[in-house]
């Protein structure tokens, strides 16, 4: 099946609503999780021109929607990638909730379909369902959404769901919907993204993996009569010299011991994703095997669940990591980086302006301040204006 390139991609960034740090595995140079830095950094991503910030899920996070509607009259431009989880809500309510938030943040909602991929959280969620049995209400959820935002009024009886009258005095501002994101890698995720979704979302994993994920989705989808976009989710540690960000990428698990790693990887074993599982085969809990490919480093898997790998290396570099991904057909890109604030400005200072961006980003090249206090030299004149003055 031929691979449609796309011209221009999305760039997105992170919400870190579980906490920050500047090492991972430790709770040295570790951060709270509060409005004020989480304003600072979605923030700084609307100023530098991202597309729009991941809000993540579950009972490590913060909640989403609440985050996201406190964050998005103190933004501009950013779009904001919010969960919605069949099986926890009902599908009239999150359309509500969808519809809301779209309106009120003047069409910058994004969404994320979650089901859920731990299933001892599941539980304290009052979700006893198996893996099979959370697709299928998914799928069903997913028609009984999408319809109800599009207009309809809905009467359904199905093995999961069962409403009347189901409908939407006030629309979303986006028609029919917001776009759907989605991410999964077993047959039964594949199957729901062919049919329901706008954009499959892949972890990380190494180009030919991703390459063939994306074949999967794109022919079950063809078979469907349908077209997916695709996207994924990355960590980044971009610095001006390669040497410099392997350092930083050392220095981030630096304070990581065996016994944590240990403990970490027991926790995702017991999780029925499969992206997970495969997350977690790239490296194995070992420190010794973490460039899975080039300038791609599963270090930062080796205690974080979900998302486990960065592109390290120094600015064109990653710029054609990420182009690498792009030719496979990928037009978004989820990225993150540590501490969350400063990493968004590398990334936004040293690789966006190389991207082939279909979002605009800050304007470059503004004035300094060089005097007759400012700090770049001392007096009142400009460098060239000083040697005009002497020849």
């Amino acid at each position: 099946m031929s691979i449609e390139t796309p011209d221009k991609i999305n760039v997105l960034w992170f919400l870190p609503t579980h906490g920050d740090s500047r090492y991972l595995g430790t709770s040295e140079g570790g951060r709270a999780v509060d409005l004020p830095y989480l304003r600072q950094v979605a923030q700084a991503a609307d100023q530098l021109g991202y597309y729009g910030v991941l809000l993540p899920t579950g009972r490590s996070c913060e909640d989403s929607w609440v985050v996201a509607s406190a964050l998005a009259p103190l933004t501009e431009r950013l779009r904001f990638l919010v969960a919605v989880r069949p099986g926890l809500q009902s599908p009239t309510l999150a359309a509500r909730m969808t519809a809301t938030l779209d309106r009120i943040s003047g069409g910058r909602l994004l969404i994320n379909v979650v089901t859920g991929g731990d299933p001892q959280e599941n539980k304290g969620d009052g979700i006893f369902l198996s893996h099979e049995e959370r697709y299928e209400v998914t799928r069903e959820f997913l028609d009984i959404y999408k319809r109800v935002l599009a207009g309809e009024t809905v009467e359904h009886t199905g093995k999961h769901f069962h409403i009347e009258d189901g409908r939407l005095l006030f629309p979303p501002v986006q028609t029919p919907h917001p776009p759907l994101y989605f991410g999964g890698s077993s047959p039964a995720a594949n199957d729901v993204a062919a049919e329901q979704i706008d954009k499959y979302l892949t972890w990380g994993e190494p180009p030919a993996q991703v390459a063939e994920k994306l074949d999967t989705v794109r022919e079950l989808a063809a078979k469907k009569g349908r077209k997916v976009s695709f996207g994924i989710r990355l960590h980044v540690i971009v610095r001006e010299t390669a040497a410099k960000a392997w350092a930083a990428a050392e220095e981030l698990i630096s304070r990581l011991d065996d016994a944590t790693i240990a403990e970490a990887q027991k926790v995702f074993a017991r999780m029925d994703s499969v992206g997970q599982s495969r997350m977690s085969q790239l490296h194995g809990g070992r420190r010794d095997r973490l460039e899975v490919s080039p300038n791609l480093w599963a270090g930062v898997g080796l205690v974080r669940g979900g998302a486990g790998t960065a592109l390290v290396g120094d600015p064109d570099t990653v710029a054609e990591r990420i182009d690498e991904y792009r030719r496979l057909g990928i037009d978004s890109f989820i990225l993150s980086g540590y501490p969350h604030l400063e990493e968004a400005y590398r990334f936004g200072e040293l690789v966006l302006p190389r991207l082939p961006l279909g979002h605009p980003i800050a304007a470059r090249g503004a004035n300094v301040n060089t005097g007759p206090f400012g700090e770049t030299i001392a007096g009142d004149r400009r460098p060239e204006q000083r040697l005009a003055s002497q020849s």
